[in-house]
Order: structure tokens, then C-alpha cells, then sequence
């Protein structure tokens, strides 16, 4: 079974690189522009609750079913919501943020980057199970740059940091389940860009 991890389409708050986490900010017109309906025959696709990754999930597949799950969705950025690097800069409790390689919680945020992990990969797990008992050819998958992260620094093996995996925006990750159920790993076989 091939799984695809989608990005969300890129929204204002993308283009202005501000933090939006839990945030519902839509696409942005040009987001939607640019997203492109893809020909896979599946009958279902997965989005986090928010809606720019159930409305890219609308575009790229049309046809399917939209099923939404809340513990896909980005972690919360708490009082850094809304604001970008060159606001939140001088910002001491930003800056410790930073220097503790953002690891923890958020002032006003939900959970620490592990916490984080641990809630998207359990039911992204519970997907892939699912998708493959059912014998699945395909498992789409659309939700954030967080989501990406967390999914692929723990079940791909590689030398590459957390931040690392991240398509860009309407981007995915193209991964082989041959191994998951040997040893609950799985093999990158490619990308897919929407830009």
C-alpha cells in the first residue's frame, strides 16, 4: 500500500510565515489556484479538523469522501499564534522556545512537541492498520507541516532532523508500507508537488 501525507494548500499566514498551529485560517486564493484535482481511485481521504486541510483535501479529490479527524490537526503555537519571527523575536519567552529547539510547550499552547507526536502518530498508525487490514491500494492523508514532521521522523529511517520533513505547501510525502507491520517502519519512495 502506498500512503500520501499531504500539506494543506498555502494560506495568507503561509505566505507571511506566521505561526498558525490550531488556528482555522483558510486557503488563500492562490493556494487554491494553485491545487490541482489528482486521478487516484479512493474511495476515502483523511484531513485534520481545520479547514484548509479539508479544503485541499475537496480540491485534490473531488470524489471522495472527506473524513475528518481532530488529532490530525497542527499542534498549537499558544500566545506565538498569529505572530512570525521578525514580531516575536525579542520576545524572551519565544527566544527560550527557540533555544530549546522548540521542544516545548508553547506559552498558552497544549502540548510539547513529544506530546505532539505521540497524539498525530497513534492515529496515524491506527490509519495505516486500518487502510491495510482492509487491503487499500491507497491511504491519502491531508493535514499540516507539523503533521508531516511528526509521521516521518518516526517511522522513516533516515539522518534527517524533525524539521527537515516538510513538503511544501499541497505537497506529500509518498510512502511504502512494506515494512510496517515487520517493524513499524516505512520507506519514502518519492514526493508529490502541487507548486
Amino acid at each position: 500500500m502506498l500512503i500520501y501525507l499531504f500539506r494543506h494548500g498555502e494560506t495568507e499566514w503561509n505566505i507571511q510565515k506566521r505561526y498558525t498551529g490550531t488556528a482555522d485560517v483558510p486557503l488563500s486564493k492562490e493556494g487554491r489556484r494553485k491545487l490541482r484535482a489528482l486521478d487516484y481511485p479512493v474511495p476515502v481521504v483523511y484531513t485534520s479538523d481545520l479547514s484548509r486541510a479539508q479544503e485541499t483535501a475537496r480540491i485534490l479529490f473531488p470524489d471522495a469522501r472527506i473524513l475528518t479527524i481532530h488529532e490530525l490537526r497542527e499542534m498549537s503555537f499558544g500566545d506565538f499564534t498569529g505572530h512570525n519571527f521578525d514580531e516575536l523575536q525579542h520576545d524572551s519567552a519565544y527566544r527560550a522556545w527557540v533555544e530549546g529547539g522548540c521542544a516545548q510547550c508553547c506559552p498558552n499552547g497544549e502540548e510539547d512537541r513529544d506530546g505532539f507526536t505521540d497524539r498525530v502518530c497513534r492515529t496515524f498508525s491506527r490509519l495505516v492498520d486500518d487502510a491495510l487490514r482492509e487491503d487499500a491500494r491507497y491511504l491519502m492523508i491531508v493535514a499540516h507541516g507539523g503533521t508531516q514532521m511528526a509521521v516521518m521522523s518516526r517511522f522513516v529511517q533516515s539522518t534527517c532532523d524533525y524539521f527537515d520533513w516538510q513538503t511544501g505547501n499541497g505537497g506529500a510525502f509518498v510512502l511504502d508500507s512494506a515494512r510496517w507491520e515487520e517493524d513499524r517502519m516505512l520507506q519514502l519512495v518519492g514526493t508529490l508537488d502541487q507548486n
